[in-house]
């Protein structure tokens, strides 16, 4: 018996289990009589299926100000600044996946790529605005009025938690924003920060000059004030997220989970290997996982060495090659200590900036920015790495080869940690997809 053909009248019942784009392709062909049932629901379940890391701990590398992606992990054929031709200021090297290359001051990173893929095609629309693209490299969406997006460590922080009783799901390593955190998902997917390795988190770190005996005495008249406030404000949920917050601060700035900031309870060798103050974040990032944490951002937080930072305008390239031996030191470091620890593959390893720069100089010699074509990082994790994933044009100003959006290197990022990126978040009782329609670069699991 032959397969039953649809005609006009049913396509609505088809439309709840399609989603837009692929009602908009299929009903073409309903209109033809070029598909069948079977076919359909073949063609469905092929779309819904996401396979699945099994990673349990996620760290970004926060590159702010825009890594020339032509300088580190995109290089083409050597340019010159000073006669504006277009192409890499350094030289490239080979590395340990055939035919992948990366820059020369990346020479400890290349002997790890077989656990690193380069997303080389990523692309977005933002170009001259930072706290937009550094918006749109936090949350995976554009920036909305009416909507205050999560972060992807807070989408991570709420899904997963945290690994271990008494630690927090997600710390931040730099200066708080609203792009970092939680937005609708409130208080409890919220990030605890720290600015300063030696002072540790803002606000649980006990001065040395207020003695145990007057932390006490404060905690007995803070447990004062919370029962009265239970007891009037009950009912009301800012209270309640207020006081959830003051017994999660008190939970967290007990001795067992301060005691991951002691970094010189490590060798000295390995932390002279992580190198510089990025790199010693880094280390604190592994104790971080292994006390439980789950989501680790760092900012890079020596942006001094060549004065711009990764936002290499005019003569922030001339050094530009410091902070890159910076990345190169903390990344190769990070992985080989992951290693030791045998989490690695249970870590996945994201280094992002807002966007990218174009291959050619602007006239003083550095880097406008570029939106249309960059490169963000993704290593570890367990994930079937390619070295590099992508292709763009000689100069890196255009896409030739796999497209990745935002959407769908989030969704990969959520995919390694065992998120499914078709779900939904809750923005009260409004369901909101965790990605923008992202889907995961499948070549990776």
């Amino acid at each position: 018996m032959g397969a039953s053909k649809f005609t006009g009248n049913d396509i609505d019942s088809l439309i709840p289990i399609m989603n837009r784009r692929h009602f908009l392709q299929t009903s073409s062909g309903a209109a033809a009589g070029g598909f069948t049932l079977p076919n359909l629901h073949a063609a469905n379940a092929a779309e819904a299926e996401i396979i699945l890391g099994k990673a349990e701990h996620c760290v970004m590398l926060w590159l702010g100000g825009g890594m020339s992606q032509i300088d580190t992990f995109d290089p083409k054929t050597r340019g010159d600044a000073k006669e504006k031709k277009s192409g890499s200021y350094y030289d490239s090297i080979d590395t340990a996946v055939q035919g992948v290359k990366i820059c020369e001051h990346l020479p400890k990173t290349a002997r790890h790529m077989e656990q690193i893929t380069a997303v080389r095609s990523l692309h977005h629309e933002v170009v001259d605005e930072h706290a937009a693209a550094t918006n749109r490299m936090h949350t995976g969406r554009p920036t909305s009025g009416a909507v205050r997006y999560p972060s992807l460590g807070s989408i991570i922080a709420s899904q997963r938690g945290a690994a271990a009783e008494g630690v927090p799901a997600y710390v931040l390593m730099g200066y708080p924003n609203l792009t970092r955190g939680a937005g609708f998902l409130g208080p409890a997917a919220n990030f605890i920060y720290l600015t300063d390795l030696k002072a540790g988190p803002a606000g649980l770190a006990r001065p040395d000059s207020i003695s145990s005996e007057r932390v006490s005495r404060r905690e007995k008249l803070l447990s004062t004030v919370r029962h009265g406030g239970a007891k009037r404000f009950g009912n009301d949920k800012k209270f309640a997220d207020y006081d959830a917050a003051i017994q999660e601060s008190l939970r967290l700035s007990g001795p067992d989970f301060m005691k991951a900031f002691q970094l010189e309870d490590e060798p000295a060798d390995l932390r002279n290997s992580y190198g510089s103050e990025f790199g010693q974040r880094c280390l604190l990032a592994r104790r971080l996982f292994q006390s439980g944490v789950r989501f680790v951002e760092i900012s890079y937080s020596d942006n001094f060495k060549n004065g711009t930072g990764w936002d290499t305008h005019n003569k922030g390239q001339l050094k530009q090659h410091l902070l890159i031996q910076d990345l190169d030191a903390a990344l190769s470091t990070l992985m080989t200590d992951l290693q030791s620890h045998n989490l690695l593959d249970k870590t996945v390893i994201l280094i992002n900036s807002e966007f990218g720069r174009p291959g050619g100089f602007d006239s003083g010699g550095g880097r406008g920015h570029q939106s249309k074509c960059f490169t963000s990082v993704i290593a570890g994790g367990g994930l079937n790495h390619k070295g590099a994933w992508g292709m763009t044009d000689e100069v890196s100003e255009s896409v030739v080869e796999n497209p990745v959006t935002v959407s769908d290197y989030f969704a990969t990022a959520l995919a390694a940690m065992q998120i499914d990126p078709s779900e939904n978040l809750y923005d009260g009782d409004r369901p909101v997809p965790i990605t923008d329609g992202g889907k995961p670069i499948a070549q990776l699991f």
